[in-house]
């Protein structure tokens, strides 16, 4: 899974304009970040027509707040650049819940 840098809204939108595309916000101090964390390469092989990438919530603090994303782990799910679905909460998430919603994705 890739890492995304520091990024702005208007690179961030070439990153998603392309195919389905999951991005995983999270940060290093996280507890439920971490517990998530060893179930995401498995997950994104259950997946594999999704793009995953990691967002450090931290180090795109002001990105994190443009998507409303005030509570981690979260992921926000692109088709071509249009959003839709989001997970985003500051509950711990299981393998099971995030592959639930990512089947239960239109």
């Amino acid at each position: 899974m890739e890492k995304l840098p520091v990024i702005k809204d208007d690179q961030l939108v070439e990153k998603i304009g392309q195919g389905k595309v999951v991005l995983f916000f999270t940060a290093g101090w996280c507890p439920d970040c971490r517990f998530i964390k060893p179930a995401m390469p498995e997950i994104e092989g259950d997946f594999a027509d999704y793009t995953f990438y990691t967002v450090d919530r931290d180090e795109n603090i002001d990105l994190a707040a443009e998507l409303n994303v005030f509570g981690i782990p979260s992921f926000i799910v692109y088709d071509h650049g249009k959003e839709i679905g989001r997970l985003v909460n500051k509950d711990r998430k299981t393998k099971e819940q995030v592959e639930d919603f990512l089947r239960n994705l239109k």
